[in-house]
């Protein structure tokens, strides 16, 4: 597999001086498509948190979280040496640039990051270990990815590991419409052992086998020839192509930052992710909105447990596919899933419907190019950013950026910006004008009646009612199960709801006493 440029995902184009014979020189960092770099961590990671929830974790060492400490040469060479490693990690000026560059230059990248490794690196030492492979190539995805299962290059490299289309097909991974399990951080870490252990046996290095599995075998079977059978990564160094020679120092500073990151006063973020999930197989086709809808589970969530859905589509046909959801979701799953099949399936499953639907991808979010036209959308009542963006069929990451949008917060009157196509502008020039009805059938789907019904207000007399504070994963049929003979009509009587699913986190609802 030629793997494509991993080192764009950093945004960084190394230039490296050629006048020694070592690979000791110093590494020059353009600013090159710098700003890019943010986007490996899509804010898709970070969802909006219980408002008074601090859960940041706070460095004891250092109480100003804005100071960045610098060692010389011989710490980091000491704590390199000190880590309980299979693979040699050697220390140079050219590591020690990468590891500038995540200590000091990309914060925010490596804190997001230790956060999204809570999550993700058990995924990976399970599945290392049971191979009997080394657990540091666990930060291969950190390079490769930022830890993002819906990365994409530009060249098509896909997933945390970032596997072609082709190497993936040839490590049995399903690439469809539908599914594309580059995506999934189980089954391409599978995929990702075996390519490795494949590289491994090739060299018997593994440092050479992580080479190749930025470049292909090929490339360095051809450095190793012009190096006059050297098989040493760095004495053919100098023979490898340009983004690997970054690749390995890469490898190396990710290993030694996600292991000393609290001596460099920095934290982790915390990942809006489940530690416990469990896995259920279902053959029948399921939305992941219906699975969100039906049980009380917000969208973004479904979605980050499940990112080999591309299209929020579980294809069935009674073929086995595996939904992650947290641990204790998953008897409900099991209670609800005749509910969850059919809730609305003739409008998740309107072919209209599907041939619409975005695919969810983590692209680099930038300015409109001149083939694209500005639209202006005024938020209505009731709009959120995910109605709006498949509108205009365009993604919701690009909604937020090109608006200045912090997660979802978005307010009625306000004014957003919208880029399509120029070959599409007749499609959606007319979109702000058209009611909610109309701007749904647009995208092939249908208003049901309750979502249009009024609903009369019972006034309820101060003293009267209590409130009830809505909290993550609350729907109104839970919260009326606390509540002795009180039904979901009656709190959306009492709050003037109309439409069920529509309560936010916080929203405060009256609940009568005494009923």
């Amino acid at each position: 597999m030629i793997k494509t440029l991993s080192l764009i995902f950093f945004s960084i184009i190394v230039s490296i001086s050629f006048a020694g014979s070592l690979p000791n020189d110093s590494v020059l960092f353009t600013s090159t498509k710098q700003s890019n770099i943010d986007s490996l961590v899509n804010r898709w990671y970070n969802k909006q948190m219980s408002p008074g929830n601090d859960t940041s974790f706070v460095v004891e060492e250092f109480s100003d979280t804005s100071f960045i400490p610098a060692f010389s040469d011989s710490v980091y060479k000491e704590r390199l040496a000190n880590l309980p490693l299979v693979i040699p990690m050697s220390y140079n000026k050219i590591v020690r640039n990468y590891i500038h560059m995540y200590t000091q230059k990309r914060r925010d990248l490596v804190e997001n990051m230790l956060g999204l490794s809570e999550y993700y690196f058990p995924i990976f030492e399970q599945i290392l270990d049971a191979e009997g492979m080394p657990h540091e190539l666990k930060y291969l995805p950190v390079i490769e990815s930022a830890l993002n299962p819906n990365a994409v290059s530009r060249a098509g490299a896909t997933g945390m590991w970032q596997f072609m289309y082709y190497t993936g097909k040839m490590y049995k991974l399903e690439i469809n419409s539908f599914v594309d399990e580059r995506r999934d951080p189980i089954k391409a870490s599978y995929a990702a052992v075996e390519f490795l252990k494949d590289l491994y046996n090739i060299y018997d290095d593994w440092i050479l086998a992580i080479a190749a599995y930025n470049c292909g075998p090929g490339n360095v079977n051809k450095a190793i020839r012009r190096s006059g059978g050297k098989r040493n990564y760095w004495d053919i160094y100098y023979y490898l192509p340009r983004e690997t020679r970054g690749y390995v120092p890469a490898f190396i500073a990710a290993t030694y930052t996600m292991n000393f990151y609290k001596e460099h006063n920095l934290s982790a973020k915390k990942a809006d992710l489940p530690i416990l999930c469990d896995t259920i197989n279902v053959k029948d086709k399921i939305h992941l909105e219906q699975i969100s809808q039906v049980m009380g589970m917000s969208l973004a969530e479904v979605r980050s447990l499940n990112p080999q859905f591309r299209r929020d589509i579980i294809p069935g046909n009674n073929k086995e596919y595996s939904i992650r959801l947290p641990f204790d979701r998953t008897t409900q799953f099991i209670d609800l899933k005749d509910s969850i099949i059919h809730y609305k399936d003739s409008i998740y499953f309107n072919p209209e419907a599907i041939s619409n639907t975005p695919e969810y991808t983590t692209y680099t979010p930038g300015p409109p190019t001149k083939n694209h036209s500005k639209l202006t959308y005024q938020v209505k009542s009731g709009d959120n950013l995910g109605y709006i963006a498949s509108w205009y069929g365009v993604r919701v990451s690009d909604v937020r950026h090109w608006n200045n949008v912090r997660h979802n917060m978005i307010r009625v009157g306000q004014k957003l910006l919208i880029y399509v196509p120029k070959s599409k502008l007749s499609k959606y020039d007319g979109i702000n004008a058209m009611t909610y009805t109309q701007k749904q059938a647009s995208v092939g789907k249908t208003v049901s009646k309750s979502e249009n019904k009024t609903v009369a207000v019972e006034n309820l007399k101060e003293g009267d009612y209590e409130f009830y504070t809505v909290r993550r994963g609350d729907t109104l049929w839970d919260i009326a199960k606390l509540y002795s003979d009180v039904t979901e009509g009656d709190i959306m009587r009492w709050n003037g709801i109309s439409n069920a699913n529509k309560i936010a986190i916080g929203q405060k609802l009256k609940i009568k006493s005494n009923s």
